[in-house]
């Protein structure tokens, strides 16, 4: 099967468009750069399809400093658009109501090119005792996010090791034994605040789909794959399913483990050469198409037993 053939499967959806909501210095371009696999800045391009001087807008992400019609782009995985929300946490209406402007409009659109598949809502554990604030709350009760999911980011989870220590010190322990026993308390500790925020939107009008903690997102082996899944599974739409991971490039295998699941769940239908490429071809990465890594992963899991009986 031609991948190009596979690429004009996806034209009429066009780049996978994600809102990206949370507060200032909440980690959001270091969980862009490390899904776009990348260290450098995102190009910008404003409403009127204009590129925006990188020079303007340098260190300005994190601080909300542009427009939420501007699109964040990455020249290492273009397949994703980014839009990030600004100031509405610091209690704006009228950036508030720009928001739940932007998603009506860009959830439904006819225009398919300009529609937004998913949010992104990041909430940063430095803010341990304070992870929900008014306005946040605010949004899921009035912002309508019916017609896209909602994933609530916990970021910068590592840092609730330093609280532990902090905990475990003030109880008492010796600074070696707070080291080595923090990790287990903040394990526990992010658990109890996870199941706090979820109990929390859930009495929400429009609460999220999921909810995802990441960690050390700065570092290199830093893994975005749990976002990535709860994204995926959030989707509705197999199709967008297939968008998102056949556009991300950060790990071969989600790829072809989507692939794989994908055709299982259809193995009582008729076996076709053709089609079973098709299938399989349409998760795969654009620039890496790779259906020997495919057949050895079938091989290697029981699970796709079925699969590799109907391939032979």
């Amino acid at each position: 099967m031609d991948p190009a053939k596979v690429r004009q499967h996806f034209d009429r959806i066009g780049h996978f468009r994600i809102l990206v909501i949370g507060r200032a210095n909440a980690g959001k371009t270091t969980i862009l750069q490390r899904v776009c696999n990348t260290t450098e800045l995102p190009e910008i391009i404003n409403a009127k399809g204009e590129k925006v001087d990188p020079v303007m807008v340098q260190g300005t992400l994190e601080r909300g400093d542009h427009n939420i019609e501007d699109e964040l782009i990455f020249r290492s995985n273009p397949g994703f658009i980014f839009h990030d929300s600004r100031g509405f946490e610091a209690g704006s209406d009228s950036e508030l109501k720009l928001m739940k402007k932007f998603v009506a409009e860009r959830a439904t659109t006819m225009k398919l090119d300009q529609r937004i598949h998913a949010i992104w809502f990041c909430i940063p554990m430095t803010e341990y005792e304070r992870a929900i604030v008014a306005a946040e709350e605010k949004f899921f009760n009035e912002c309508n996010t019916a017609k896209v999911p909602v994933v609530v980011v916990l970021t910068k989870a590592d840092a609730i090791e330093s609280l532990a220590i902090g905990q475990l010190r003030d109880k008492g322990f010796t600074m070696k034994e707070a080291m080595q026993k923090a990790n287990e308390v903040a394990i526990q500790m992010l658990s109890k605040l996870k199941m706090r925020i979820e109990t929390q939107l859930d009495r929400c009008r429009y609460p999220p789909k999921d909810c995802v903690s990441l960690a050390s997102m700065n570092e290199d082996n830093a893994d975005c794959d749990p976002l990535l899944r709860c994204t995926t599974n959030a989707l509705d739409e197999v199709e967008l399913q297939k968008l998102v991971i056949s556009t991300q490039q950060v790990n071969i295998l989600l790829n072809i483990e989507y692939a794989v699941k994908f055709i299982l769940n259809k193995q009582n239908d008729p076996f076709h050469k053709g089609l079973l490429e098709l299938d399989i071809l349409q998760w795969m990465p654009y620039n890496q198409i790779t259906l020997v890594a495919c057949c050895d992963y079938v091989h290697s899991h029981p699970g796709a037993v079925a699969l590799t009986a109907r391939s032979e």
